[in-house]
């Protein structure tokens, strides 16, 4: 769930400002050419759980395969070390677990393999504790939420189904289209908007850090709870683009003293150890306050999140299992060890 402070009256100050472009919003009624995105519908959380086991269930049976034997002995735990180490836990989050389960089975007392996964799924849930946090609407208003990611990893339709989820729990948002040299982007954003009745700010060819400093100015001056900006997809070995993502976040603070309140990185499941270097990556560029994690629902092994709490314990604030709407949920920790070892 979000958490949401009481709601401060903004400060009305003017959308335009000196050194800075005045972006007018895109209506969000306005014709378009963009490609048909699936339609969001909302469903039940039950059914998205269904779904984040089936995602899961390649590696989630590799994993189970471990204990079907009737010994707990050294052979179990190195397959199961195996097990873990092909799933992209790592090496650091893998040595954790053996030895956290080591330290759970003798005290356990445990004399058999099914009782053994139980405890199993006791420790990755204590492991993922660690990413296992609300993201906070209401402290700021506006909420300035920066978005970054590397090109594919789901950046954009992430933006749009976060701002379904906002707008479900009564936040008004504005978004900041500062993905500026991608017209595809532009044009799925005003989907996105269109059908979340959201105002836009979008201009092609455009500075992306000037479309960004304007979006937070309109978004004080127009009252909204949230400005959600979404930058251009870029390698963190682009550090020419890297830079320029440094640039859009110094602008947004001459915008706002107190934003980016948020600054998320999107990443793809199927990435594995990747994942990990890309959160490395931009954590030391943007300092990042959060992460959302998608395509959890084919390929991906999952283990990458074992990895980021051992390692890089930002916290996951949703993981996506598809292209539909309530296919992106809030992450908890057991939920997740329990889809994934059972």
């Amino acid at each position: 769930m979000f958490s949401f402070f009481k709601k401060k009256p903004a400060e009305p100050i003017a959308s335009g400002t000196e050194g800075a472009p005045n972006v007018a919003p895109v209506p969000v009624s306005a014709p378009h050419s963009a490609p048909d995105l699936p339609v969001p519908t909302l469903g039940p959380r039950r059914s998205w759980i269904d779904k984040l086991k089936s995602g899961l269930r390649k590696t989630g049976s590799s994993i189970a395969s471990v204990f079907t034997g009737v010994r707990i002995d050294d052979a179990l735990y190195e397959d199961l070390e195996s097990a873990l180490l092909m799933a992209d836990a790592g090496v650091k989050a893998t040595q954790y677990l053996l030895d956290d389960l080591k330290r759970r089975v003798k005290d356990s007392g445990a004399t058999e393999p099914a009782a053994v996964k139980d405890l199993l799924i006791e420790s990755l849930c204590s492991l993922l504790a660690a990413l296992e946090k609300p993201l906070v609407i209401g402290q700021y208003k506006p909420t300035v939420i920066m978005v970054a990611g590397v090109n594919g990893a789901g950046k954009t339709t992430s933006i749009g189904k976060l701002t379904r989820h906002l707008s479900n729990q009564g936040a008004t948002v504005l978004l900041a289209a500062a993905d500026t040299f991608r017209a595809a982007a532009r044009e799925q954003l005003l989907v996105w908007a269109d059908r979340n009745t959201m105002e836009i700010i979008s201009q092609e060819g455009a500075d992306p850090a000037a479309v960004s400093f304007d979006a937070v100015s309109a978004g004080k001056a127009r009252g909204k709870d949230v400005v959600m900006v979404d930058t251009a997809g870029r390698l963190p070995t682009q550090l020419h683009l890297m830079e320029e993502l440094k640039k859009i976040k110094r602008v947004v603070q001459k915008a706002d003293s107190s934003a980016p309140h948020e600054v998320l990185l999107v990443i793809d499941g199927n990435t594995g150890q990747n994942a990990l270097a890309q959160v490395r990556a931009f954590n030391d560029a943007l300092g990042l306050t959060g992460l959302i994690v998608t395509k959890l629902d084919g390929t991906a092994k999952g283990g990458v999140l074992a990895a980021i709490a051992r390692e890089l314990p930002i916290p996951v604030y949703f993981i996506g299992v598809g292209e539909q709407l309530e296919d992106l949920e809030t992450f908890k920790a057991r939920e997740f060890a329990q889809a994934l070892l059972n």
